[in-house]
């Protein structure tokens, strides 16, 4: 291995700086400056470390548009989303800690002339791994809850974006503590390390393999985990459904950040009799979707984060086309030009195809017709993810959301609820969660009271 990561722009090819890959060696001090920042930081109260991250956030949203110009680089999406990613995140540190201070009360009972009271202490050193596609929202949703519960943090983030996320640490270190937020670089090497070392959690958000390698070493010394784990998520599109805010929902929601986003649509199930009004409409309204690099304040759909991922959604296309599909927009095979995928629309796709069962993570629309509801949910329940699911439609919209075997399911809206609500798989789509108040319980160590009432 290269002694040193390099980070290139998706959209060019071109280098944008490089930093210095973590020997494994080295990670087991980095616990143990880790578990001391933590004992320190733990002993303040959480009135105090909700003061400290507000000051942290407020850096963070000085620093916003320069940290989201390099996470727009680093990344390839829009200048204007990775602002709003980095600024979302700075903004939000106020009421997620306020929501997990509330979370972490003692919850005192009484009877049986006892009195119990449940404690929520920090669990100590938590391990982040943090994805590509959204390199600070992701890790900050989870950093934001630990740390506000007293636990310190060690962020392994992804080799594909190693830039945004230092100066992302690098700015909240300006108000928090030193080594409450150390960064370890590196690739798979550096993950495994991570996770096989003293640290007390772990929180992942990454591939399904991955997340399986997590589980066992974790097994070994019986240590919490916390992962999100992809989806393939499925539109149900009912024939009494408004067929515009359908495919509007339906298209941009398979396009959004270029299809790599975990709760992207990836199947689109259409009645038979609203079938061809739907695919005509998803291939004209696909045509708006531009593509681009961040520097084009016109392109909506950005690179492919690297030429791997590229040619797993071209395999994906060119077999689904091989295997009976219609190609209703875009284009197949090596038509795509050089780091991108050209947004594409395919229709009847069928479950011998690749594109049918396999995490695409890329800008492609895929519809298939049904005629019976209740197979069509059969279709969408099929396979091992269950991450997100929407249903659009009037009469049976709710009796079809309850049906669907997804942890988060929304009726003509997307999947994710407001507020502070779960971020939560089903079936291998999640193991854990984050959001809500159980979600924030994650992050402590339960600890029962028990005493006599005299």
């Amino acid at each position: 291995m290269s002694e040193v990561l390099r980070s290139f722009d998706p959209a060019t090819g071109d280098l944008l700086g490089e930093v210095r890959i973590t020997p494994t060696d080295e990670i087991n001090k980095i616990v143990e400056r880790s578990a001391a920042a933590q004992k320190r930081w733990a002993a303040l109260s959480i009135d105090e470390r909700i003061e400290i991250l507000q000051k942290a956030g407020h850096a963070l949203a000085n620093d916003s548009r320069e940290i989201g110009r390099l996470l727009a680089m680093e990344m390839g999406k829009s200048w204007r989303r990775a602002v709003g990613e980095v600024s979302g995140s700075a903004n939000s540190i106020a009421y997620v800690a306020s929501r997990v201070k509330e979370a972490l009360e003692p919850v005192v009972t009484e009877g049986y002339g006892s009195r119990t009271t449940i404690k929520y202490d920090p669990i100590g050193v938590c391990g982040i791994i943090s994805p590509w596609n959204y390199p600070v929202s992701m890790a900050h949703w989870m950093m934001i809850p630990a740390l506000t519960a007293g636990n310190s943090v060690i962020l392994k983030p992804s080799e594909e974006t190693p830039l945004v996320a230092k100066a992302y640490v690098d700015c909240l270190n300006k108000a928090l503590p030193e080594d409450l937020v150390q960064i370890v670089y590196g690739d798979e090497e550096q993950g495994k390390a991570l996770v096989a070392s003293d640290v007390d959690f772990i929180g992942f958000t990454g591939s399904m393999e991955a997340g399986k390698h997590i589980l066992k070493t974790a097994a070994e010394k019986l240590k919490p985990v916390m992962m999100e784990l992809g989806g393939k998520d499925p539109l149900i599109v009912l024939k009494d459904a408004n067929i515009d805010d359908a495919v509007s929902f339906g298209v941009a929601n398979s396009l959004e950040n270029a299809g790599q986003m975990c709760i992207s649509t990836e199947r689109i199930f259409v009645h038979e009799s609203i079938a061809d009004e739907f695919e005509k409409k998803a291939a004209h309204y696909v045509t708006y979707y531009k593509i681009g690099p961040y520097t084009d304040p016109q392109a909506h759909v950005g690179p492919i984060i690297n030429d791997k991922q590229r040619q797993r959604i071209i395999e994906h296309i060119d077999d689904a086309l091989a295997k009976g599909a219609r190609l209703l927009a875009g284009c197949a095979g090596d038509d795509h030009p050089e780091r991108f995928i050209v947004p594409t629309v395919l229709a009847d796709i069928t479950d011998d195809m690749k594109i049918a069962k396999e995490e695409t993570f890329g800008p492609v629309v895929c519809i298939t017709r049904y005629s019976d509801v209740d197979d069509a949910i059969d279709a969408a329940n099929s396979g091992d993810y269950g991450l997100g699911a929407v249903v659009y439609g009037d009469k049976d919209a709710s009796y079809v959301a309850s049906k669907l075997d997804a942890g988060m399911i929304g009726i003509n809206t997307g999947a994710g609820g407001g507020g502070d609500t779960p971020w939560v798989g089903a079936k291998m789509s999640g193991y854990g969660y984050h959001g809500s108040p159980d979600g924030h319980r994650q992050f402590t160590q339960p600890r029962v009271i028990n005493e006599v009432i005299v």
